[in-house]
């Protein structure tokens, strides 16, 4: 499935790398209505947080949280927009 992930096409990517907790998920959701439905958004956060505060905000919204991958000192976090 990491595979999947790093060979992933998302239809929005933001790069919350400089940002602490609650940044990148705040521009996380902000960054969702700019993606379709049905399409991906891509995070890219060095705050290991994210990694949790997400997929936590995908179960209480209903987006589909397809995973992370890490890459050089930070990661990839790849969102399904499903509402």
């Amino acid at each position: 499935m990491a595979e999947d992930l790093v060979n992933m096409k998302s239809d929005h990517l933001v790069d919350a790398r400089a940002e602490s907790c609650p940044g990148p998920l705040l521009a996380a959701k902000k960054a969702m209505t700019k993606v379709p439905m049905d399409g991906i958004l891509e995070v890219w956060s060095a705050d290991a947080g994210t990694k949790r505060d997400i997929p936590l905000w995908c179960k209480k919204i209903g987006h589909e949280y397809l995973g992370d991958v890490e890459d050089k000192g930070y990661f990839k976090i790849f969102v399904k927009r499903k509402r």
